[in-house]
């Protein structure tokens, strides 16, 4: 048998590499998948990467090169905001604001959603679609009457912002955390009670820790929603920008430097990161939660 024939035989029996969930991929797909997959990167991670290095620059550089990187490649600006006492006053009313508001959404999302999945009572469905109709209103159509609201009621500053936030969370989490609560084994209730636990310590001892998957996801979410609120600060929180929270703390120092650009994107910047950074660190357990309300 000559080479050329052992050859055609070798590569006649070579089988295309399998694909993991079954059947066979051809090798360009996978190339054309990796760069699909990078150009989304690219689109997502390009403008921030932007606006931190914008960060760096001069103003002169901005002007002179939009596209480049900064050169030369200068401190100052960051250091400028992260010096003076306004941007940490308003990270720190954002914190408060996030915090309260994240810590009330799971402990009164997970008071609702116990008996909505747990116990059976006439009119259980009702509540649960007059929780979910909660949706169909989001707040910038309600944010003038309950501006209004507040303001008769004597609330203002940060609890203003709190209130109405944990509010308007409370829909998602309870659809979020019922079938989540629902899927928990019944056999474990029962034998609770077998052993003496009344249900309100089934709740706080047994419930809470095997729910803490998708306690953490509507946290995230609660957390991440509250962050970045903008329009109800918007009504609330005028007049002293040491009052405010970040999101419009960067409007109303955008209208304070609006010819400083660099230090602009600077600001911007250091007001988005930590938000990112945190979304970051929880991912994964957003995945876990959302994924074990599917299954429930």
């Amino acid at each position: 048998m000559s080479v050329d024939t052992q050859r055609a035989g070798a590569s006649s029996t070579r089988t295309p590499r399998p694909r993991r969930g079954g059947g066979l991929m051809p090798e360009g797909s996978t190339y054309l998948a990796i760069g699909i997959g990078l150009v989304g990167v690219a689109l997502t991670l390009g403008p921030i990467a932007y606006l931190i290095l914008g960060g760096f620059r001069t103003q002169g550089d901005l002007a002179a090169n939009p596209t480049g990187l900064p050169d030369p490649f200068q401190w100052q600006n960051y250091w400028e905001i992260l010096s003076g006492p306004l941007f940490w006053r308003q990270l720190l009313n954002s914190t408060l604001v996030a915090v309260a508001t994240t810590a009330a959404v799971v402990l009164f999302g997970t008071m609702a959603a116990y008996p909505l999945s747990r116990y059976r009572f006439r009119g259980r469905e009702l509540v649960f679609v007059i929780f979910t109709t909660g949706l169909m209103f989001p707040l910038t159509v309600a944010v003038l009457p309950l501006y209004l609201l507040l303001r008769d009621l004597g609330i203002s500053g940060l609890w203003g912002l709190v209130i109405p936030q944990i509010a308007f969370a409370l829909p998602v989490t309870i659809i979020i955390l019922r079938p989540f609560i629902a899927a928990l084994p019944k056999e474990l209730e029962e034998a609770s009670f077998m052993d003496g636990i009344t249900r309100i310590g089934f709740f706080w001892r047994m419930l809470l820790p095997l729910a803490r998957p998708a306690m953490v996801t509507v946290g995230v979410l609660a957390f991440i929603g509250s962050w970045n609120a903008y329009l109800l600060p918007l009504l609330l929180l005028t007049g002293d920008p040491s009052g405010m929270t970040l999101p419009l703390g960067v409007t109303t120092f955008q209208g304070q430097h609006s010819a400083a650009t660099t230090m602009i994107m600077a600001y911007t910047s250091l007001a988005m990161l930590p938000a990112l950074a945190f979304f970051l660190l929880m991912e994964r357990r957003i995945v876990d939660g959302l994924t074990g309300a599917v299954k429930g």
